[in-house]
């Protein structure tokens, strides 16, 4: 098959998509990766080919704060969302979408896969099914499709327990719509319209799951709150294989010889432009914990950005081979990046989340209410904070053992038998739903 792979600049977004078009290459298929012109060596590394979007869309998003300084001074909630899909996600639509169709002029793609943050594939989803290749979304996010008990997403809430905490939500959510939904719906539908394409009919987080031929929801479902009606677009897939060898194995690697404890610490590739959030005081909270060894990846920037003092107990490296990492990690303590959360479930590995920033405050209410860790529910623990709860994870071994339960669940998932079929079958049948969603009953 001929794929396209269209992929959103952030690496939270890209790195799903990279593992994907890594598996489709090695099965012979022929794999071309439309981004930006950044992420062209990472792409090209996997033996895809590289198409950069029109200069519009050329974004560098590998540094958040210095793409848009103004964020710096955006609270969490209603108003950083709204920052976020506006300007990150919808601002590229029509560069994006003039991207795709440029590209399929001499590459005939029989299917696009997407992160579902690439909203330049919307003016092709709202059109006629025969005149565009499959489309497949990639969930690399928690699932968007609204609720059972109508609570918002990005709200940090979880299943409601009984008819008035479901009636409380549902007033929460006529508020959120108001302030969030309604607004960058209607922003969204703007650039649909100056495209010649008629508006969503659905909010865009439900048009996001339900327009698709194919969901793919990299998780379990034991790691997402329950659903009665599904569209019948959405498949759990499990994590997604690491790309091995994308970082060598630091110089102290022999250190993790099994004789401590090792918590492995990040604030992941987007909101890590602020050490003292998170890495910086799990350093000070384990500095003193003889039995724990603490390892720290900067996502990417050098290790000097990370501030001191050092503990001895710490050992740092800018990237590490995650599939090595993860491995050898008794506790994961993240701001909550959905993709390396499902890496280490995957692994068994439970979990110390602290992080309220774009949807990492919902990833982790997961991460309690699935009990595979404890969320401190702050952008900036308490050193004091930290250390009992990763004290807690690595004592009481309820935690293990619920996130090795959901490891087993993910081993049952052969996540590339199951996308590849799920591929074959969309770029074979003609779907011609249309905007509404079309849901499992």
């Amino acid at each position: 098959m001929k794929i396209l792979i269209a992929a959103t600049p952030l690496m939270g977004h890209l790195n799903p998509l990279l593992a994907i078009g890594y598996m489709l290459v090695n099965e012979g298929h022929e794999v071309a990766v439309i981004s930006s012109s950044v992420m062209r060596s990472r792409i090209e590394a996997i033996g895809a080919e590289f198409r950069h979007f029109p200069a519009q869309a050329d974004l560098d998003l590998r540094d958040i704060a210095a793409a848009f300084p103004e964020i710096k001074n955006i609270s969490p909630g209603a108003e950083m969302s709204r920052f976020y899909m506006e300007r990150v996600f919808i601002d590229p639509i029509p560069a994006q979408y003039m991207g795709l169709r440029v590209v399929l002029q001499d590459f005939p793609a029989e299917v696009i896969i997407a992160d579902n943050g690439f909203f330049g594939a919307f003016p092709m989803l709202l059109g006629p099914r025969s005149e565009r290749p499959a489309i497949v979304f990639c969930g690399v996010s928690l699932l968007l499709s609204r609720r059972d008990d109508d609570a918002p997403h990005l709200a940090g809430l979880p299943p409601a327990s009984n008819e008035a905490q479901r009636e409380e939500y549902a007033a929460v959510f006529r508020e959120h719509e108001k302030a969030v939904l309604d607004p960058i719906t209607h922003y969204l539908n703007k650039f649909l319209e100056g495209l010649g394409v008629p508006p969503l009919s659905l909010n865009f987080f439900d048009a996001m799951v339900a327009l698709p031929d194919a969901y793919l929801q990299m998780t379990v479902p034991s790691f997402e709150f329950p659903r009665r009606n599904l569209p019948v677009s959405v498949h759990f897939v499990g994590a997604l294989p690491i790309i091995p060898n994308q970082a060598p194995l630091p110089p102290w690697a022999k250190d993790l010889d099994g004789s401590r404890k090792v918590v492995l610490v990040t604030q992941g590739t987007l909101s890590n432009h602020n050490f003292n959030q998170l890495v910086a005081p799990t350093l000070e909270a384990l500095a003193n914990e003889r039995d724990v060894l603490v390892v720290v990846t900067a996502g990417g920037r050098p290790i000097d950005a990370i501030p001191s003092p050092i503990p001895n107990n710490a050992r740092l490296a800018s990237y590490l081979p995650f599939e090595w990492m993860l491995a050898k990690a008794d506790v994961f303590v993240t701001n909550g990046g959905y993709g390396s959360v499902n890496q280490a479930l995957s692994f068994g590995v439970p979990l110390v989340t602290a992080g309220l920033t774009e949807d990492k405050i919902d990833v982790n209410v997961r991460v309690a209410w699935s009990g595979v860790g404890v969320n401190l529910a702050t952008n900036e623990p308490k050193p004091e904070a930290l250390r009992e709860a990763i004290r807690t994870v690595l004592d009481k071994p309820n935690y293990r053992a619920k996130a090795l339960a959901m490891a087993e669940e993910f081993r049952s998932i052969d996540t590339r038998s199951e996308i590849l079929r799920i591929l074959r079958e969309v770029s074979h049948v003609p779907n011609d739903r249309g905007a509404e969603p079309n849901l499992r009953v």
